[in-house]
């Protein structure tokens, strides 16, 4: 089984996604990136796109219409838009 991190995708007005996750793929200022379990911690700013979440279930995609910012720590990754 692979391993997950915890995932919560949020902007003002709700709660995307709130989970478990295998990784997620979001849209970098500096290009496109992925996070997987144990990752190394960082904060860095989104721009619009697609973010792509892997779940053990399968996987999910949400628009990300004006960016964001993405912060990874301790096993866990918030992304705020």
């Amino acid at each position: 089984m692979a391993k997950t991190f915890h995932l919560t995708i949020a902007s003002v007005a709700q709660n995307l996604f709130n989970g478990e996750a295998v990784s997620v793929t979001l849209p970098g200022a500096e290009g496109v990136f992925t996070v997987m379990a144990e990752h190394e911690a960082f904060v860095t700013p989104l721009t619009a796109g697609t973010a792509i979440v892997k779940t053990a279930d399968g996987e999910q995609t949400f628009a990300l219409d004006a960016g964001g910012v993405a912060e990874v720590s301790d096993n866990q990754a918030t992304v705020l838009l």
